[in-house]
C-alpha cells in the first residue's frame, strides 16, 4: 500500500485538514493513486537545483518543468510536486513549495520508463510538465517551506527502504537456509560445510541489525522527535546489507541463481535500487557526519 500512496506523507505532515479530507480517503479506499514529483534531469541528490516553476496567477499555480523517476507518474491521480516558486530569494532553501497537481490537467504528460533492471513491478515515469493549472489552495502548507517539507517527507519515507531492505534480506536468507540444507555437494549438504556457514550467519545478522536500527528509527519519529542521523544510518545499512545479501544468495545458489526461476535472481536485480532512492548510500553518509559533526 506504500507503493501506491507514496507522496500521501506529504498531505498528512503539512497540508491543511480541507486538503488531507480531499485527497486522503480516495488513497485509502484505493479510488486514487498519488505521486510525488521531487527528482528532476538535473536535480537528483541536490534538490536546491530543481528549475520546475509555479507562477501564480491570480487565483491558480501555472506550473512548467520536467521531472524523472517519478514513482506512479503514469498512473497518479494527483501529484504533489517540488517547484520553485519565489527563484530570486537570498535563502536558496525558502525558493521552493510544494503544489498538489491533479493529473487530468491539461499540458500533464507522463511517459513510462522502460528496461529497468529491478522492481519491474513499479511504475516509474517521466514527467513533463506545460503550462499546468492548479488552484491556489493546492500549496501544501507554507509557500517557500518546501524544501523543509522534502527534508521532514525523506525522514518517513527512508523509513519504508528500510522495511524493504529488511524484508528482501529476510527473503534472501529463507532461501539460502532451504538451499543449503536440501543442496548436496561432495557428499554433504551445503550447509555442512563452514564457509556456508559463515556466510549465513553474517547474512542474519546484518538483516536484524538492520532490523532494529530502523525500528528504533521509526519509533522516534512516531514520537514527534526524528533523528535525521539514526534515519540515514538505518537506510544506508540496511539497503548495502540487503544488496550484499542478495549478492550471496546467487552465488550460494550458482548456476540455479542466475536463472529466471528462482527468486533470488529477482531479489539480485531489486536490491540495488535501495542504495539509490530515497537518497544515495553517499548521500546518507553525509547526513551522518554531518549530524554527528554538528553535536561536537
Amino acid at each position: 500500500i506504500t507503493s501506491t500512496t507514496f507522496g500521501s506523507e506529504m498531505i498528512l505532515l503539512y497540508a491543511t485538514e480541507e486538503q488531507k479530507q480531499k485527497f486522503l480517503p480516495p488513497l485509502c479506499a484505493g479510488e486514487a493513486i498519488i505521486a510525488c514529483a521531487i527528482t528532476e534531469p538535473d536535480a537528483g541528490s541536490d534538490v536546491t537545483q530543481a528549475t520546475t516553476t509555479a507562477v501564480r496567477d491570480n487565483d491558480e499555480w501555472v506550473l512548467n518543468g520536467s521531472k524523472i523517476f517519478i514513482t506512479n507518474g503514469t498512473l497518479a491521480k494527483y501529484v504533489v510536486v517540488f517547484c520553485l516558486t519565489d527563484p530570486e530569494h537570498d535563502d536558496r532553501h525558502r525558493r521552493f513549495s510544494a503544489i498538489l497537481v491533479e493529473t487530468d490537467q491539461p499540458g500533464y504528460q507522463a511517459t513510462k520508463l522502460k528496461g529497468k533492471l529491478g522492481i519491474r513491478a513499479s511504475d516509474t515515469a517521466e514527467i513533463s510538465l506545460n503550462d499546468v493549472r492548479a488552484p491556489a489552495e493546492n500549496l501544501i502548507g507554507q509557500e517557500g517551506q518546501g524544501f523543509y517539507q522534502v527534508m521532514g517527507f525523506l525522514n518517513h519515507t527512508r523509513l519504508h527502504i528500510c522495511a524493504q531492505a529488511v524484508g528482501l534480506a529476510r527473503g534472501c536468507l529463507e532461501r539460502c537456509l532451504r538451499h543449503a540444507k536440501s543442496r548436496v555437494q561432495f557428499g554433504r549438504p551445503l550447509a555442512a560445510f563452514q564457509a556456508t556457514q559463515l556466510k549465513l550467519a553474517e547474512m542474519a545478522t546484518n538483516a536484524e541489525a538492520a532490523r532494529l536500527m530502523y525500528q528504533k528509527a521509526a519509533w522516534l519519529t512516531d514520537q514527534g522527535t526524528p533523528d535525521h542521523a539514526l534515519v540515514a544510518m538505518a537506510k544506508w545499512f540496511a539497503a548495502r546489507s540487503a544488496v550484499i545479501a542478495a549478492d550471496e544468495a546467487v552465488l550460494l545458489h550458482g548456476g540455479y541463481g542466475y536463472l529466471a526461476e528462482t527468486d533470488v535472481q529477482r531479489f539480485y536485480r531489486d536490491a540495488k535500487i535501495l542504495e539509490i532512492y530515497e537518497g544515495t548510500r553517499e548521500m546518507e553518509k553525509l547526513i551522518v557526519a554531518r549530524e554527528i559533526l554538528g553535536r561536537f
